[in-house]
Formats: C-alpha cells, sequence, structure tokens
C-alpha cells in the first residue's frame, strides 16, 4: 500500500514522489487517473475535518456565552437553537470526511507498488533482463518428450481419472510420481532449514479476507481465488499469505529481525486470467505444492535479504543439476506488490523453452503497511518491516523438470543424485 503522505510530500530538489510514482504507474502500463482522484478526495476529506474542528471551536466558544446568559438570567433561546443546528452540521461533515477517508483507503488498495529505480522499464517479458544462467541443457540424441507424455507413457501421472473426478487441470500422482513429489517436498524443506537459516512452518490453507487483503491478492485480485460459500474463508493461493499474516497486526522487536520461514503447502488458484494457457500437464494446475521462503526484514537489509532468498531458492536447482536462468522483471511483467522481482526460469527439454519455477520478490514495506506489521528500532518511532518472499520452489514444476532433463530415450527416468536418499535408494523410474 503507498503511503498517501508520501503522494502529497512536496518536492525538495528534484521531483517529487508523486511525479516519480506516475511516472512508475506509465511504466507499467496502469493508469494514473486513480492518483488525481485520490488526491482531490483526501484533500476534500481534510476541508471537512477542518470545518468541524472550526464549528467544534466555535461551539465551545457560545457554549460559555450561554452559560453566561443563564447566569444573568438572559434569553440564550436564540443561541441554543444556532448551535443545535451547527451541532448537526458537524456530525455531517464528521460523516463525509469519514466517508471520504474509506474512499481514498479503498482507492490505495487498488494501485501498485513502486519499483524501484534498478527494476528496467518495459512492457512485457520480452524486456526482462538476463542476470545470469547457471548449467548446460543437455543434448539429447532422441526427441525429448514433454512430461505429460512421459508420465502417462509410466502410468504415474493420470490427468484423465482427475478429470473424471474433479475436472480440468487436475491429475493424479501415482507410484513413483507421488513419491518423487513428496520427496521434493522433504528435500527442499531440509535444504531450506538445515543449510538457509530458515524455520520450518506448516500453516492453514483456509484464510480469511483480511489475510488476502494484507498481501495485495484483495481487492485486485479476488477472482483468481477460491471462496468457501457461505463464509469469509479462502483456500490459499500460496502460504505467502498466512506466513505473512503471521504477524499481521503486530510490533516486533528490530533485534528480532530478520524473521525467515520456509513453508510447505498446497496452493488453489482459479487461474482466472490464463487464457487457455498451459491446460495440458502440470505447468498451470489449480491445486499444485509449493514451498515458500518468507522474510520479514529490516528496511535497510531488505535488498541485500533479497539476493540471498532468490540463491538460496537457486541453490535447490542447483542440487538438482537442473539448468536455469535468473531473470529481472521489467515494470510491465513484475507483479502487482512487488517492489523488484527476480523469476527463475527452469529449462524443459520437452518444451525446448525456459519456464518459470520461482518468482522471488521484494515487497519493501506495501504489504507491511497493509497488515499493519511494524518493528520498534532501538532508538525511535515504530517504523514497518520489509517483507519478501519466492518459490523455493514450486514442487509440480520440479517435478516436471526432472521428468523432462532426466529422460531417457526408452521413457525411463534417471532419480537426481541429491534425491535418491529421499526415494529409498532408487536410481530410476521405468
Amino acid at each position: 500500500m503507498i503511503d498517501i503522505k508520501m503522494l502529497e510530500r512536496k518536492a525538495e530538489g528534484g521531483p517529487s514522489y508523486l511525479e516519480t510514482y506516475r511516472q512508475s504507474l506509465l511504466n507499467r502500463g496502469a493508469s494514473t487517473d486513480v492518483l488525481d482522484q485520490i488526491l482531490e478526495l483526501n484533500k476534500r476529506r481534510k476541508e471537512l475535518i477542518t470545518q468541524a474542528e472550526q464549528a467544534k471551536s466555535k461551539q465551545n466558544k457560545v457554549s460559555g456565552e450561554i452559560a453566561q446568559l443563564k447566569r444573568t438570567q438572559q434569553d440564550a433561546s436564540g443561541l441554543i437553537a444556532e448551535m443545535g443546528t451547527l451541532a448537526a452540521q458537524v456530525k455531517e461533515m464528521e460523516v463525509n470526511a469519514a466517508k471520504a477517508d474509506e474512499e481514498v483507503q479503498g482507492l490505495l488498495m487498488t494501485i501498485p507498488n513502486h519499483p524501484r529505480a534498478e527494476v528496467p522499464v518495459g512492457k512485457s517479458a520480452d524486456e526482462n533482463k538476463v542476470m545470469k544462467s547457471w548449467g548446460e541443457p543437455k543434448k539429447f540424441t532422441f526427441k525429448p518428450k514433454e512430461h505429460w507424455e512421459l508420465g502417462e507413457k509410466l502410468g504415474i501421472i493420470d490427468f484423465e481419472r482427475a478429470g473424471k473426478v474433479t475436472g480440468a487441470r487436475f491429475s493424479f500422482l501415482k507410484g513413483a510420481a507421488a513419491r518423487l513429489e513428496r520427496a521434493l517436498i522433504q528435500f527442499m524443506m531440509d535444504t531450506h532449514s538445515n543449510e538457509g537459516g530458515y524455520t520450518e512452518m506448516i500453516p492453514p490453507f483456509i484464510v480469511n479476507s483480511n489475510s488476502l487483503t494484507g498481501t495485495g491478492n484483495f481487492p485486485k485480485f479476488k477472482e483468481d481465488v477460491f471462496h468457501l460459500s457461505g463464509s469469509d474463508y479462502y483456500l490459499i493461493p500460496t502460504a505467502e499469505v498466512p506466513v505473512t499474516n503471521y504477524y499481521n497486526n503486530e510490533l516486533l522487536n528490530e533485534a528480532d529481525l530478520p524473521q525467515m520461514f520456509c513453508a510447505y503447502s498446497p496452493c488453489f488458484r482459479s487461474e482466472a486470467g490464463s487464457h487457455g494457457r498451459d491446460t495440458k500437464g502440470l505447468i498451470r494446475q489449480h491445486q499444485f505444492n509449493k514451498v515458500e521462503l518468507m522474510i520479514f526484514a529490516h528496511p535497510e537489509k531488505s535488498n541485500e535479504l533479497h539476493e540471498k532468498l532468490t540463491s538460496d531458492a537457486e541453490k535447490i536447482l542447483q542440487k538438482l543439476e537442473l539448468p536455469y536462468r535468473r531473470m529481472l522483471l521489467c515494470t510491465g511483467d513484475m507483479g502487482f506488490g512487488s517492489a523488484k522481482t527476480y523469476d527463475l526460469e527452469v529449462w524443459l527439454p520437452g518444451q525446448n523453452a525456459f519456464r518459470e519455477i520461482s518468482s522471488c520478490s521484494n515487497f519493501e514495506d506495501f504489504q507491511a503497511r497493509r497488515a499493519n506489521i511494524r518493528f520498534r528500532p532501538a532508538n525511535g518511532k515504530p517504523q514497518f518491516v520489509h517483507t519478501l518472499n519466492g518459490s523455493g520452489l514450486a514442487v509440480g514444476r520440479t517435478l516436471l523438470a526432472i521428468l523432462e532433463n532426466y529422460q531417457h530415450e526408452d521413457g525411463s527416468i534417471a532419480v537426481p543424485k541429491a534425491l535418491v536418499p529421499y526415494m529409498g535408494g532408487l536410481h530410476e523410474i521405468r
């Protein structure tokens, strides 16, 4: 959430925050009209408050005059009537000021975060910047198959029966695929907790609307979330939502920062905006597993911790020996609440393309302001923390990357060395 005070702050020897934020909206491809609406409403709110305070001051002054008239047994009925009218006007001003404030807050909830200065300006994913590449894509002596072909041939992934049981974009994982999914979750949680310094967490998989507002999913992306009818409960789209709100409306101690968690959860997404993309296979399912990395950081450390979090997600890909690249997203491709995002894209030989497997973002104080998560410095007033999160990794996409990268011509799949202990010593899936 953007601070209204920053939008109203006057420029000091350079462009104002309003000017730079207005340009950032244009860089994101968003309209700037809402800014003028917000500022006009807030100006009206302040005018109403000032008028109400002036009227109250007059009430206090006249109350003394009325008391004096009564003490000297003079007629005060005219002043009393006048004050009755003024009191009604004050109440109306306060109600209108409250309505204006509610509208301002509602509009502030709909505008995106301010990208950091180093984020490249661009309109689409085509203008994202490759920051690094790791590993060499394997050269096959045969045409590599896509993961869904491999899974169905081996009898370890069943889309057809999942469609019968539930519907499109669901799957059954069977036998070695189910074991591989479970092994990946354990491997990721072990790596992040033992080597990365994260505290393990399994959060609630159902949250309320306040939590989704805190992370920026509501109100803008409400259609992307599954609602439990007749309640204020929603299935989580990612563990980011419950874990971010773990400290909702709390004041932390500066000495306790950073707080770092790795959380396993299933994720549920309606994929309302996918428009028929990736309807085949595991890329874009309504239900999938993920291990999420979450950091509550001191503002001065968030950029440094963003690099750590991203490197920790990369470590999983490196241990699994999966080629990938790190992308710095441009303004037109980054998420609503993000100030800076790195995407990790894994190589999929079956598709002959890199595909996203993790998105690691620094939200700065955008989410913390919405969820009211602050810390108390040793000396000074409470400040909002910075929140960061990223997939460490999306489990289903990691599974399909293994199927495609470790496939043999006969359709069998080698098990990555790092996962052999988690697969009970199994080296190959046939």
